[in-house]
């Protein structure tokens, strides 16, 4: 209600007058920023997460159509959310194909074939039943071994020179295992994604996650690799104009996807590929002429070796587990 006219408060004598439409178009509406000032840079993109949505009241609508309309919205947006893969309850039912996944023995589609092969057997049956559940609790094998999933690890190793690209070694040599002091309930399952030959250094992924490793290793997902190569004798830019167009090698054509110079020395090139052929970049090397003298892996499926010296080693931050995991189309993972 208006104050009587000849009211003495000195705010309403100082207050500009306002136009009631204005006023409750301000109240009414909240204030939206123009995005015409903020640099496009900065703005929200389809790769960025989108803004934080708007703060709603927590006042209960009085119109029952109006509650139920936002019931509706709230529970759209719950299903809408992205799927995570948490890490089960140990003693959980789940599926024999995703119990031989988590146990590193194969990727779920590969499972289904070992289990109707009849390779599998529970608590001393074969079974061919695609959708048998287990738990821990069950005697699981797989020709006969007993197996067993495990804690999920990721780990980004800078693999030196002459270490073995493998779990063991008959004749004592050292593996890249040997480099990675984690507890041995985790070690025993660790495996490495891919190879690396003992005279080829750089980014090697060693993880406990089968589906994962299996995933990253078909040539269907195709990870990206990225080397630092040294050669013998200098090349030219129909050298590498060669690598990128394709050269024969007795397994069929290989190309290089991206292929440079490196600081404008002709005897070091970067190389992109996303093939992983046994001694690929070698052989691709020999067929233009050349000998690999020093090989690096600097890049492996988005993953880089910023401040990891060789032979050490680091495990993965969620944020780059789940991005692996979203590459070649699995769930992510709740740390």
């Amino acid at each position: 209600m208006p104050p009587p006219t000849g009211s003495s408060t000195s705010s309403a004598s100082t207050r500009p007058p306002t136009c009631p439409a204005r006023a409750r178009s301000r109240r009414s509406s909240p204030i939206r920023p123009s995005t015409a000032s903020v640099p496009r840079s900065s703005r929200a993109s389809p790769l960025r997460p989108p803004p934080n949505p708007p703060i709603m009241s927590k006042r209960t609508p009085k119109n029952d159509s109006v509650r139920r309309r936002h019931q509706a919205e709230r529970k759209h947006r719950q299903s809408s959310a992205p799927e995570t893969a948490s890490r089960p309850d140990p003693d959980a039912p789940m599926r024999l194909n995703r119990f031989l996944a988590r146990a590193g023995i194969a990727a779920r589609r590969e499972a289904d074939t070992i289990i109707a092969d009849g390779r599998v057997t529970v608590n001393g049956e074969v079974t061919t039943e695609m959708g048998v559940k287990v738990t821990t609790r069950d005697r699981v094998e797989v020709d006969g071994q007993p197996v067993q999933p495990t804690d999920l690890a990721y780990i980004l190793l800078n693999k030196p020179l002459d270490v073995l690209t493998t779990v063991s070694d008959d004749r004592g040599r050292k593996t890249v295992l040997d480099l990675v002091s984690i507890p041995a309930r985790l070690k025993s399952a660790l495996f490495p994604v891919g190879r690396l030959d003992k005279d080829t250094t750089g980014a090697l992924l060693l993880t406990t996650d089968g589906e994962l490793a299996h995933r990253l290793m078909h040539p269907s997902h195709g990870a990206v690799k990225f080397y630092l190569v040294e050669v013998d004798k200098p090349l030219t830019d129909s050298d590498i104009d060669k690598l990128r167009r394709g050269v024969d090698l007795e397994d069929g054509p290989a190309r290089a996807d991206h292929a440079a110079f490196v600081d404008g020395d002709r005897r070091r090139f970067g190389l992109q590929l996303h093939e992983g052929r046994n001694r690929q970049v070698r052989r691709m090397v020999e067929a233009i002429g050349r000998r690999v003298v020093t090989l690096d892996r600097v890049g492996y499926a988005g993953l880089n070796l910023v401040d990891l010296r060789p032979g050490r080693w680091r495990r993965l931050e969620p944020h780059e587990v789940n991005t692996l995991r979203r590459s070649v189309k699995l769930k992510p993972v709740v740390f």
